[in-house]
């Protein structure tokens, strides 16, 4: 790599890192967003429902609603993905070091910001559970698993629109064995020419592999995956992606640096429904 890197290098980087992220990113469009936020927190306003009265003689006031108004604050964490590239390994190698430094660079803010998504759904006070024991003792995800959930959502009068349910790779192989999944008769006919469930029972399916940074939870083999609602989850961004390339005379090497900072908090814990499933 020259040593006369320009500003378009450093500006042409960027732009690829931020599209790396945003397409590796999987739960960043499934949740309430927030960019460009100003300070360490960002407060997601939530509001309570109301109910109508029956209306008083004609000399009466009215009867307000009573609506109370809550916040749900995202605190913000700061990242960095750095990594050195070699300005005598560049003329060794016989590939593009610049785009797979893309790769690994986006990839990895990419799977820090799904973390944050999934630490918010696990710290979420939620009441709504399913139990591994739905549809027989100790198994793994199964129709009667979601049926469970999307009753529970039903149930609590959670928009049928943009529901979203993240599920490990394990439970996807559970799933894939019910019959009325796979079955172009009941569901999407992905399940059986791609082995992917994409939409089912109302739900847009999200499906994850282990994560270094974590990942769904698992304990004594009993994963928990999360159905949820879009507006019941929040991230907010207060910077980045932003990229910096600096040159590090000590190391004769370029520093190929990648900032983030962004937050993620359940404001709802009426739109989330945590599923156990045995592994």
């Amino acid at each position: 790599m020259a040593t006369g890197i320009s500003t378009a290098f450093i500006t042409l980087f960027d732009a690829e890192v931020k599209q790396a992220y945003q397409a590796d990113a999987m739960l960043r469009n499934a949740v309430r967003l927030r960019t460009g936020v100003e300070g360490s927190t960002y407060k997601f306003p939530k509001i309570s429902a109301g109910a109508a009265v029956a209306r008083g003689s004609l000399s009466s006031d009215v009867t307000a609603l009573g609506i109370t108004y809550a916040q749900a604050t995202a605190t913000m964490s700061d990242w960095v993905a750095a990594e050195y590239t070699d300005i005598f390994g560049q003329s060794k190698v016989n590939f593009d070091e610049r785009a797979e430094l893309v790769q690994i660079v986006g990839k990895s803010i990419g799977r820090r910001s799904d973390q944050l998504v999934l630490t918010a759904l696990d710290a979420a006070s939620t009441s709504l559970t399913v139990a591994t024991s739905v549809g027989g003792a100790d198994t793994n995800l199964n129709l009667d698993k979601l049926l469970e959930a999307k009753r529970l959502l039903d149930a609590g009068n959670v928009p049928s629109s943009d529901r979203f349910f993240v599920i490990h790779a394990n439970n996807l192989a559970g799933l894939l064995a019910e019959t009325k999944v796979t079955s172009s008769d009941y569901g999407n006919v992905k399940a059986l020419v791609q082995g992917q469930v994409d939409t089912f029972m109302g739900f847009k399916f999200i499906t994850m592999g282990d994560l270094s940074e974590g990942g769904l939870p698992l304990a004594s083999g009993v994963r928990t995956n999360y159905a949820f609602h879009k507006s019941a989850v929040g991230l907010a961004e207060s910077l980045g992606p932003k990229t910096e390339i600096n040159y590090v005379p000590q190391k004769t090497s370029w520093l190929v640096n990648c900032m983030y900072s962004a937050g993620s908090v359940g404001i709802d814990a009426a739109g989330i429904v945590e599923v156990s499933c045995t592994e």
